[in-house]
């Protein structure tokens, strides 16, 4: 098993290859981050890994934000509670913690 220090990355911190994530890497990122993760912040790297493997990108934060109201309800399907879990940007940093490109759309 890999440490993080060892794993290819580019230089904002996002894994080369995507088959290089496993669970404790994602507590290493997001450490990294200064972030501590919750049963929530799980759910939502499980949906974005998800995502990524049915459409092979990470989504931006509008497409982030509509699939978790499809797959975790209303409550959990808005962008105040991505601001609360990954501040400031809740895309990005969810995918990074999840081991994906960054999306797309985000700068």
């Amino acid at each position: 098993m890999k440490a993080l220090s060892e794993i290819a990355r580019d230089k904002e911190g996002y894994l080369l290859n995507t088959q290089d994530w496993r669970p404790e890497l994602a507590q290493a990122l997001a450490t990294e981050e200064g972030l501590e993760l919750s049963d929530q912040h799980w759910e939502i790297i499980e949906l974005l890994r998800g995502f990524y493997q049915e459409f092979e990108e990470s989504p931006a934060m509008r497409i982030l934000v509509k699939q978790a109201a499809i797959k975790l309800g209303k409550d959990k399907g808005n962008s105040i509670y991505f601001m609360r879990l990954f501040p400031p940007s809740p895309a990005k940093l969810a995918s990074k913690i999840a081991g994906l490109p960054k999306p797309l759309n985000c700068l």
